[in-house]
């Protein structure tokens, strides 16, 4: 069986010295203008309180200070800590590749908690705004790690196989292309959901989209790392590190229901409630 030898450039073109115009690049940019639009939408609609004005100004703020900043530290200090004691600046060379989705989630936590404050707005609509829209970015991200040839996935001999010689593989070993995987389940299929979620009054309650992201986006990756070649930490001999963070996001999603009391039969009518 002939399988597909990955030898994708990740580089459009260059710009001298380190810098480069990249597909990772673009397919982040076209998940931020997918967020743009949408929040843009429901900012109109009254259903996200920043205003319309300032959606693009909020979404590059949470690009640079959660998702990149967040998503760079997070694999630095979650998955590869050993790099960053021996060359902390490191953390800077993103063109180098490495993201973690688990840290650029932190992030934008840390930040939406912050921007709230300040503009008074609430922080659950924000959130629950937000989580509708960063299974995109995490789609174009996954893509964008195929693109790479990073992120393979285990050994297999499927038809679909890819062999990534960036694995350092002697034998050159057909793999999962596990980040196709990833781009369909962690991104468009929780997407897909999400927003039919959101059409439902339990979803008017802070708090409810969130908490019911962090469920499908754990359960998808938590599935789809059964398909991916494993960091060099395995848990009980089958547990990766993705799925340790994804089960604490599951942890996590049951504090918010339970905190803002998501089980509690729904008194009233889904137009009257109101984000605190």
């Amino acid at each position: 069986m002939t399988h597909y030898i990955h030898n994708i450039n990740p580089v459009i073109f260059e710009l001298g010295g380190p810098l480069a115009v990249r597909w990772y690049g673009i397919s982040y940019l076209m998940g931020f203008l997918a967020a743009i639009l949408l929040l843009r939408h429901w900012s109109k609609k009254g259903e996200f309180q920043v205003p319309v004005s300032e959606v693009s100004n909020f979404v590059v703020l949470l690009a640079f200070f959660g998702v990149f900043l967040g998503g760079r530290l997070g694999y630095v200090l979650l998955y590869n800590f050993d790099l960053f004691l021996n060359n902390p600046l490191s953390v800077f060379k993103v063109w180098e590749g490495g993201m973690a989705s688990h840290g650029g989630l932190v992030g934008m936590i840390l930040f939406m908690l912050w921007y709230a404050k300040k503009h008074q707005h609430s922080f659950w609509n924000l959130a629950d705004n937000m989580v509708c829209t960063a299974s995109l970015g995490i789609a174009f991200g996954r893509l964008a790690n195929f693109i790479n040839g990073e992120l393979w996935g285990r050994p297999s001999q499927v038809a679909w196989a890819v062999i990534f010689p960036q694995a350092n593989d002697p034998i050159l070993t057909p793999r999962h292309p596990s980040q196709i995987y990833q781009a369909f389940a962690e991104g468009f299929l929780v997407f897909g959901i999400i927003l039919l979620l959101r059409r439902t009054a339990w979803s008017k309650r802070p708090g409810a989209l969130s908490a019911g992201y962090l469920v499908l986006y754990a359960l998808a990756r938590i599935s789809m790392e059964f398909f991916r070649e494993p960091d060099s930490t395995i848990y009980f001999g089958w547990l990766t590190k993705g799925q340790l963070y994804s089960i604490l996001m599951i942890v996590g999603a049951a504090g918010i229901a339970w905190k803002k009391n998501l089980f509690k039969k729904q008194t009233g009518h889904a137009k009257d409630l109101i984000y605190d």
